[in-house]
């Protein structure tokens, strides 16, 4: 060991160095440049906690909007589901 070297070296924080597809690069820097996030960091880190959040969600919020669908088709309040698929898919056409 040298004079005046410490025992311990200090590293410095390394960070994750990933591959993304010539798309995904792209996608993330029209987000950046379209001003939805300040940086690519900021764009991956906002993924990643969306991510995270959908994996942990166990749906018990839904429950009462199924036990009420369930509810409304008792009483014959509901619609085909050709008609309501139709009126999704137009939906998303839009």
């Amino acid at each position: 060991m040298r004079c005046g070297e410490s025992r311990h070296r200090r590293r410095r924080p390394q960070g994750m160095t990933i591959q993304l597809s010539p798309e995904q690069q792209r996608w993330l820097e029209a987000q950046v440049a379209a001003g939805h996030f300040t940086s690519l960091e900021q764009a991956v880190a906002v993924a990643i906690a969306d991510l995270t959040a959908t994996t942990a969600d166990d749906l018990a919020w839904a429950k009462p909007l199924v036990d009420e669908a369930a509810e409304q088709l008792a009483r014959g309040q509901g619609i085909p589901a050709d008609q309501a698929l139709a009126w999704i898919r137009k939906s998303l056409d839009r």
